[in-house]
């Protein structure tokens, strides 16, 4: 096991690889994946399992990530539980060595899947110090770098991670959303038979893909959806050509009011139609922005399995899976848009819906399965949502 390495000055013996955070502050470790290195917002992700969805989730884009449980590993790595095609976080931060996989369900390790995807990491680090650090002065821009031979040059890390402007006003979603339109069928994995098909499709509906984790498109397909995802950047006219009977709009990174700039009058004029809508995470944010309302960082961001989120209808309290570092303003919204859920952590906004339509948004994330299955039942709410708008315009 590396030893622990909090901040030192001087670079320890045994050290090949450094972080190096926007205010010169500097962590010495030993590397973990790909040599090079890695720019972006140091963040914390409390999970302790799916750590290779955590990964390859696009709204991790600009995103160094500090994994706060220690053992990460040790269920390997497989192609079944990656979230996009290509991986999306920067780089990774850890406690402790990478662990050995130990899982039946592993292809490979977690490490040489990491060198796959040229993800670079360090582990080593006082995760909990760095935690607290992030926890009370919010997240930092910084640089993770990794070579073996340890040669790395202090000062020019020094120099890029404090030139780093940040997330605020980044539009990340081009690097995550696909490059042309495609569909999709695969529902979601059970034991035994793996990710199933759906071939009797009873909704037509088009996904905005701001970065859009797969699982949530298999939910949509197992809740009966044919599901047409769209470029981030199509516009009205080729959402409509498609006769959905409802639009999704998907998750994704980077500051919201940013994406807005083109998203939101193509938002605005698809929840105009009367059709459903529905939104997560990035998706919610954006939907608040083409409601009028408005939108914050906040200091340190939601990432984890474990956060309690309260349902103002039913006063039920759902266990979920976070990762953002927005939030909706809920003071800033219309009349006609209605706050359903707030955190339970900071009060912040975690859901909307209007009054006068059926549009409905939530910033937390129901097909990860943290309750296990507390929130699934929003794929089966926005597939009735489209049941009975068919149904009135059918009779129409």
């Amino acid at each position: 096991m590396p030893d622990p390495a909090p901040h030192y000055s001087q670079k320890p013996e045994r050290a090949n690889a450094v972080l190096v955070l926007g205010d010169g502050s500097v962590f010495w470790g030993r590397g973990v994946g790909a040599e090079g290195a890695a720019l972006g917002e140091v963040c914390f992700n409390t999970s302790i399992t799916g750590y290779q969805e955590i990964l390859t989730d696009p709204s991790y884009a600009g995103q160094i990530i500090t994994f706060t449980f220690p053992h990460i590993g040790n269920v390997g790595a497989n192609a079944e539980d990656i979230e996009a095609g290509r991986t999306a976080a920067r780089g990774l931060i850890l406690r402790e060595d990478i662990t050995a996989p130990s899982n039946w369900r592993a292809a490979e390790p977690l490490d040489a899947w990491l060198v796959k995807n040229n993800l670079v990491g360090i582990c080593g680090l006082d995760t909990r110090a760095l935690t607290h650090r992030i926890r009370d002065g919010g997240a930092p821009s910084g640089i993770v770098a990794f070579r073996k031979d340890g040669d790395l040059d202090l000062e020019a890390l020094k120099e890029k991670a404090g030139a780093w402007p940040g997330l605020e006003g980044m539009d990340l979603v081009p690097e995550v959303t696909c490059s042309q339109r495609h569909d999709w069928n695969e529902s979601r994995w059970s034991l035994g038979t793996g990710y199933g098909r759906q071939d009797a499709p009873r909704f037509n509906v088009v996904a905005m893909d701001y970065g859009a984790k797969r699982n949530i498109l298999r939910c949509l397909a197992s809740a009966g959806c044919k599901v047409t995802v769209m470029p981030a950047t199509a516009g009205f006219d080729d959402v409509m050509a498609l006769k959905p009977d409802g639009v999704f709009l998907s998750n994704g990174p980077g500051d919201p009011a940013a994406t807005g700039k083109y998203a939101v009058p193509v938002i605005q004029k698809l929840v105009a139609t009367g059709m459903p809508v529905f939104g997560i995470c990035l998706g919610h944010q954006l939907l608040g922005l083409a409601l009028g309302g408005k939108t914050r960082k906040l200091p340190r961001g939601h990432r984890g399995a474990n956060h309690p989120v309260k349902d103002l209808a039913t006063g039920k309290v759902e266990i979920t899976s976070q990762n953002h570092g927005f939030c909706v303003i809920p003071e800033t919204l219309p009349e006609e848009a209605e706050v359903t859920h707030v955190s339970l952590f900071d009060g912040s906004n975690e859901g909307l819906r209007l009054k006068n339509r059926p549009v409905f948004s939530v910033q937390y994330h129901p097909e990860a399965s943290p309750g296990p299955q507390d929130s699934q039942g929003l794929f089966e709410r926005f597939a009735g949502l489209m049941k009975k708008h068919k149904s009135s315009r059918e009779a129409a």
